[in-house]
């Protein structure tokens, strides 16, 4: 299993510091021997893509992923572009995760239409199919798009990855991507209902063994803390009842939120439960730490001493 960071938007940074920081996050999990570092589109914070190319710039071998971006904000064709021209900037070594996001986002923010969503993706997909199958004439016609359009980036596409929570995202993924991410997936929802139907759509549709990235939240504590450790967790990355699309996925495992799928406590208890994850069909687990304490200066702390500790043991998973 890959070990990678996940990281979110930062309010404790100041504005004009937060782009910047986040390159050098970046450019220290490199340094630090992380396979990979994944950034969400997260409403009204930093633009994923932009800051995925300017993180590509400034590394030199670690996978850089959107983690994810809605398909309901851009063009397709217009998506492939920019997804092609970030690949191009980081070498080669970007993943574009995409998904539907949720209709508290795309309709109540943004006042955009969240009817059938799944063939929203699939209309969407048809399209970066053609752009990423090469230079050349882009033609597709679908029930959303009527594209005839040349397309003349790179020779090189990014890997695709879709969140998939439900049986039709993830034959979908299995069938036309290069796997999945996920958020709120517990080992037994990973092992049980991600794993077997995304690899057999894969399988019948003759493609490799997908990847199945985790996003996980991770904090080193003492085992005391650990219950608040969930809890807070739960409360700053968002409770699963805001989103029926969670809610659905949790019922697949044991978990009831977020921090139920959180890697905590001390060494031991960490390690034991991301090898959990490891042993349910996990390929690439994206930790997102959860710095603890009532201080910015031990928040700092923890976050890295958690970090320290995650590429620590990344080799061995």
């Amino acid at each position: 299993m890959r070990i990678g960071l996940m990281v979110g938007s930062d309010r404790e940074r100041a504005r004009p510091d937060r782009l910047a920081g986040l390159i050098e996050d970046g450019i220290a999990a490199e340094t630090a021997g992380f396979n990979s570092f994944w950034f969400p589109q997260v409403p009204g914070y930093l633009d994923a893509m932009t800051t995925v190319a300017l993180l590509g710039a400034s590394t030199s071998s670690i996978e850089i992923g959107t983690a994810v971006i809605p398909v309901q904000t851009r063009h397709p064709l217009i998506l492939a572009q920019q997804a092609l021209t970030t690949n191009a900037a980081c070498g080669g070594r970007f993943a574009l995760g995409l998904g539907l996001s949720h209709d508290w986002i795309i309709n109540g923010q943004l006042g955009l239409p969240y009817q059938r969503p799944v063939h929203t993706l699939r209309d969407h997909l048809d399209v970066l199919a053609a752009a990423f199958a090469g230079p050349g004439q882009v033609d597709v016609d679908n029930d959303t798009f009527h594209v005839h359009s040349p397309v003349d980036v790179a020779d090189t596409a990014p890997a695709l990855l879709l969140a998939a929570l439900g049986p039709t995202m993830l034959r979908i993924a299995g069938e036309r991507a290069d796997g999945t991410v996920l958020w709120m997936a517990d080992e037994r929802a990973i092992g049980e209902h991600v794993v077997p139907r995304i690899g057999a759509a894969a399988q019948g549709a003759g493609r490799p063994a997908p990847r199945v990235v985790a996003g996980v939240p991770v904090a080193l504590c003492e085992p005391a803390d650990v219950d608040d450790a969930r809890a807070h967790a739960s409360e700053i990355l968002g409770h699963a009842h805001l989103s029926p699309n969670y809610v659905a996925l949790l019922e697949h495992g044991d978990a009831d939120d977020v921090g139920d799928t959180m890697a905590a406590g001390d060494e031991s208890a960490v390690l034991t439960r991301l090898r959990a994850y490891r042993d349910a069909g996990v390929t690439d687990l994206a930790a997102r730490v959860i710095p603890l304490g009532d201080t910015p200066a031990r928040r700092h702390q923890s976050r890295r001493r958690t970090a320290e500790f995650l590429a620590s043991v990344a080799a061995g998973l």
